[in-house]
């Protein structure tokens, strides 16, 4: 898939920020982003129908091995935000790209990924490819 195309699977979640996601700069505390992009993320995997209770079910777990965030404006007290998550990558790694957005305006407050990999649940062992559920999952065939 080139990085310019469009993601086939992607789903967006609307937020508005509260009080207790602030610090003591009176803006989203750092941390509290990486909650937004989990729950974008719950969202685009139930569109896949591929949860993560689906994923132990499979007899897999992802954990995730990789996060990267970038900031480039706070998000405030009151403001509403829509974070939109993209599976960008599924070959060997699960990959999903991330843009939180100002709801009114669409100016892009943060990007980021996370990576995860499957994880063999009785064994333990890390999978260097995704396994065939995911594959069926997106609808695509096993290469």
């Amino acid at each position: 898939m080139s990085k310019k195309e469009p993601s086939r699977w992607t789903a967006e979640i609307a937020l508005q920020i509260q009080f207790y996601d602030l610090d003591p700069m009176e803006i989203v505390w750092h941390g509290n982003y990486v909650k937004y992009l989990e729950q974008a993320r719950c969202a685009l995997l139930d569109t896949i129908q591929y949860n993560y209770l689906a994923m132990q079910a499979s007899g897999y777990t992802w954990p995730v091995i990789d996060l990267h965030l970038r900031y480039a404006h706070p998000a405030t007290f009151g403001q509403r935000i829509k974070v939109s998550a993209s599976i960008v990558e599924w070959e060997n790694c699960l990959k999903i790209a991330y843009l939180i957005a100002d709801a009114a305006t669409g100016k892009r407050l943060s990007k980021g990924t996370t990576t995860q990999v499957a994880v063999n649940t009785a064994t333990r062992e890390m999978c260097f490819a995704s396994p065939a559920v995911l594959f069926e999952k997106l609808g695509i065939d096993t290469p």
